[in-house]
C-alpha cells in the first residue's frame, strides 16, 4: 500500500473528484473552491434530472468567460447544446487570469431562462461580480439559440447578501438549489413576472445559508459511506 499524501481522493461522484482538503474547507469558515461547487451542482443535476436544465461546471463557465478566440469558443460551446436548454446555471468567478487556477476571491451566479428570455445575475456581495457576469453573458448570448433581440440581462437587486467575506460559494449553492426546486415545481407557462425571485428572497436566508456547509459535508460523508 502506498503512503498517504495527506490529500487523498475521498470520493468520485459523477465526473467530480473530491479530496480530503475539501472536507477541511467545509469544516471551517473558508472560501469554497471549484471542486466543492462542481460537486454540489452535479448533485443538483442528479436530484432534479431534466433535459431542460444544465448546471455548468465552474471550470467550463470560467473558460467560456475568458476565451478570447471566437472560433475556438464556438467549437467548444456547440457540443454543450445550449439551445436545447430552458434553464442554464453558470457559476461566475472574478478570476480574470486564465493562466492562474483558483485565483478568484468571489463567486456569484448567472442564470439563463429561455421561457422568460432573460439572463439574471445573483450576487451576494453588492454586485462585485457584475463585470465578470456581463463578460460571460456577452460571450455566450449568441450561442443560446434563436432568441429575439429583446432578450434581457438583469442584476437581481433583491439577491440575499452575505454577512462575511467567505460565504459567497454557499450562496451560490443555496440559490442554485432553490432555483432548481422552483423550476421542477413551476408552471411551464410562467413568464418573467413569475420566476424565482421571491423563492430566493424567502428561502436563501442567513440561517439557511449557514447550514449549507454541514449539509454539503453530510452529503459527501453519506456518499462516502455508501461506497
Amino acid at each position: 500500500m502506498g503512503r498517504s499524501t495527506g490529500d487523498d481522493m475521498i470520493l468520485s461522484y459523477n465526473d467530480v473528484v473530491l479530496r480530503r482538503s475539501d472536507l477541511d474547507i467545509l469544516s471551517g469558515p473558508h472560501f469554497l473552491n471549484d471542486r466543492i461547487i462542481e460537486f454540489y451542482l452535479s448533485y443538483l443535476s442528479s436530484r432534479y434530472p431534466s433535459d431542460n436544465i444544465f448546471l455548468v461546471p465552474p471550470s467550463i463557465a470560467f473558460w467560456l468567460q475568458n476565451c478570447s478566440d471566437e472560433e475556438t469558443l464556438k467549437s467548444f460551446v456547440e457540443p454543450l447544446n445550449l439551445p436545447a436548454k430552458d434553464l442554464v446555471i453558470f457559476p461566475v468567478n472574478n478570476n480574470d487570469d486564465p493562466m492562474i487556477a483558483e485565483a478568484g476571491s468571489h463567486w456569484s451566479l448567472l442564470l439563463f431562462y429561455r421561457t422568460a428570455k432573460v439572463f439574471v445575475h445573483h450576487d451576494s456581495f453588492r454586485g462585485l461580480n457584475c463585470p465578470f457576469s456581463k463578460k460571460l453573458y456577452k460571450a455566450i448570448k449568441s450561442f443560446m439559440g434563436n432568441l429575439d433581440s429583446d432578450v434581457r440581462y438583469l442584476e437581481d437587486q433583491s439577491s440575499p447578501q452575505q454577512q462575511n467575506g467567505y460565504d459567497c460559494g454557499l450562496f451560490v449553492t443555496a440559490i442554485a438549489s432553490v432555483i432548481c426546486s422552483w423550476y421542477a415545481n413551476s408552471d411551464p407557462g410562467d413568464d418573467e413576472e413569475h420566476i424565482w425571485f421571491s423563492d430566493v428572497k424567502e428561502q436563501v436566508t442567513p440561517w439557511n445559508v449557514s447550514k449549507m456547509r454541514s449539509e454539503i459535508l453530510s452529503l459527501i460523508e453519506g456518499l462516502m459511506s455508501a461506497k
